[in-house]
């Protein structure tokens, strides 16, 4: 007969595991990538933009991010990052546009931070914070193309579509799904929604492991007294 202690080592032991099949899984979806915890159609929100340092050697000392041209804000503001500056680039637009009850004859483009005090070091991460809205109705998704720049000189284009359907690029532009924006937080659409499913079917596997387990031990014989 299988001991419990026997049977909750094994269990652990299957956790274990499965966390190391999750830390390659988790690390493969490291690019940068934009979220929101209360972005809406008409309204205003933050959007924060996740970048992780990949190389090795070089620390990341700046990072552009564009905004979206044919859907611009009317307003953005920029949340201060200790060691980093923030600068904006507006350009007019080619003709006057409504935007939610605002007439924009020009707006923000582009925002680039960049470090003053060494950049973010190799596999470490931080977070970059803006204001903005109003965010356009009747529009399902905003792309927001990225460059990353090293202190080597290397820069990363973060800028390559995303596509239904078909295997996520190696440098996709962050991608900011306004259907999910529902109060809860709105995802990135790659990254945190695929670490928690696959969270999700190792816990699924572990529990049907371990009562797996249950069941061969309360079926298997009693020795005889």
């Amino acid at each position: 007969m299988i001991s419990i202690p026997r049977a909750r080592r094994t269990a652990a032991a299957l956790v274990v595991a499965a966390g190391l099949v999750l830390v390659p899984a988790a690390t493969a979806h490291a690019h940068v990538t934009v979220s929101s915890p209360d972005a809406t159609p008409g309204g205003f929100g933050k959007l924060v933009f996740r970048v992780p340092s990949e190389s090795d050697t070089a620390n990341t000392t700046a990072v552009s991010i564009e905004l979206p041209a044919a859907t611009p804000f009317a307003f953005v503001s920029v949340g201060s990052v200790p060691g980093w500056t923030a600068e904006t680039v507006t350009s007019p637009l080619p003709e006057p546009l409504e935007v939610e009850g605002f007439t924009l004859t020009e707006a923000v483009t582009r925002v680039t931070w960049t470090a003053v005090d060494g950049g973010l070091a190799p596999h470490e991460f931080t977070e970059f914070a803006l204001s903005a809205g109003p965010f356009p109705s009747g529009v399902d998704e905003l792309v927001f193309p990225a460059a990353q720049t090293y202190s080597d000189g290397e820069v990363v284009e973060w800028a390559e579509p995303v596509v239904d359907g078909e295997p996520e690029p190696g440098r996709p532009a962050p991608v900011l799904e306004l259907g999910a924006a529902d109060g809860a937080g709105a995802g990135d659409g790659s990254g945190s929604d695929t670490v928690a499913r696959v969270l999700a079917v190792a816990g699924l596997a572990v529990g049907a492991a371990g009562l797996a387990f249950g069941v061969t031990a309360r079926r298997r014989p009693r020795p005889a007294a």
